[in-house]
């Protein structure tokens, strides 16, 4: 059992999305563009923004949104060049974070991450500083109340079609994938029907931080301060909240 997700937390960020889907789609939408202008439009021949995509579908993007993106990225006469970074760093008490961007001015975007760590009494480190504390796994989590199959049942489809882990908790599933196996694992998922709250390649804690809740106000203003961020894509952390 991997126990590295809980309920509440996805409940949070489902609830934090809701509150602010603007955002989301904008970040959502910049990955496509970026994955398009890597690979093609084609996700079939595309492989990232095949994931991409199932990572829209998870934070309920319409299909329309999804696909009028995909085609403004094909025609796109942008002729911004960005580039995917990522920056390393320490929250409250050392917890560990780590931060996706997407920019096409890598000195804003730097002096920007670095202001909201200082802000937050954190600090930004060098690359490597924290990445060796997470693993990089696809993770599909599924709601218990959106399907009919067993606890068995579902936990035999998932690690038939390659998945490495399988967890089951109050209210949610969650299956861990190789990021190499992830995308053949999600697609025999949703073949049999099922929908999921989140379904994205990202970066796994092996370990986790407690923090007070004084601690716990501060790193969670620092997430916020981050997630504001327009070049920020994605921020993960290893704080069991």
């Amino acid at each position: 059992m991997s126990g590295h997700s809980k309920w509440h937390n996805i409940q949070a960020k489902k609830g934090k999305a809701d509150a602010a889907r603007g955002k989301i789609f904008t970040k959502l939408g910049r990955e496509l563009l970026i994955a398009v202008k890597a690979g093609g439009p084609d996700p079939a021949g595309n492989s990232k923004l095949k994931d991409i995509i199932a990572k829209c579908k998870a934070a309920n993007m319409p299909n329309d949104t999804i696909n009028n993106a995909i085609k403004k990225a094909a025609g796109s006469t942008d002729s911004a060049n960005y580039e995917e970074m990522i920056y390393e760093g320490y929250g409250t008490n050392g917890v560990a974070v780590i931060v996706e961007a997407s920019t096409d001015n890598k000195n804003r975007t730097a002096a920007d991450v670095r202001h909201v760590f200082d802000k937050a009494g954190g600090n930004l480190g060098t690359t490597g500083c924290v990445s060796y504390m997470f693993n990089k796994k696809g993770v599909i989590v599924i709601d218990k109340t959106t399907t009919d199959l067993s606890e068995d049942d579902l936990m035999m489809l998932a690690l038939d079609a390659g998945a490495e882990d399988f967890e089951a908790d109050e209210e949610i599933y969650e299956i861990t994938t190789d990021p190499s196996d992830f995308s053949a694992v999600r697609e025999k998922l949703e073949a049999e029907g099922l929908e999921f709250l989140e379904a994205e390649v990202k970066m796994v804690p092996t370990t986790t931080v407690e923090l007070s809740d004084a601690d716990a106000e501060k790193m969670q203003r620092l997430l916020d301060n981050l997630d504001d961020l327009d070049d920020v894509l994605n921020v993960y952390h290893n704080w069991a909240e």
